[in-house]
């Protein structure tokens, strides 16, 4: 059972985080859409505010596409 209070800070967290970066969503939405699909590889770099690097990838596999399915149909 979900409680609603936390539910409602959760969406003033998220209501927070995209007023905060407004592009993020439509970027997420774009990728879904045009480039999602198996094999398609995603990089990921994160640079510290003191500036080290930290890099990853990943190439999708039908069963993450099956996971990010499942997670979509849960709303």
């Amino acid at each position: 059972m979900f409680d609603f209070g936390s539910i409602m800070k959760m969406k003033s967290a998220w209501d927070t985080f995209t007023r905060n970066h407004p592009k993020f969503m439509p970027f997420m939405q774009a990728v879904g859409r045009e480039a999602i699909g198996d094999g398609t590889i995603i990089e990921v770099k994160v640079i510290s505010p003191e500036g080290k690097e930290f890099n990853t990838n990943m190439k999708l596999t039908q069963s993450d596409l099956d996971l990010f399915a499942q997670i979509r149909n849960m709303q």
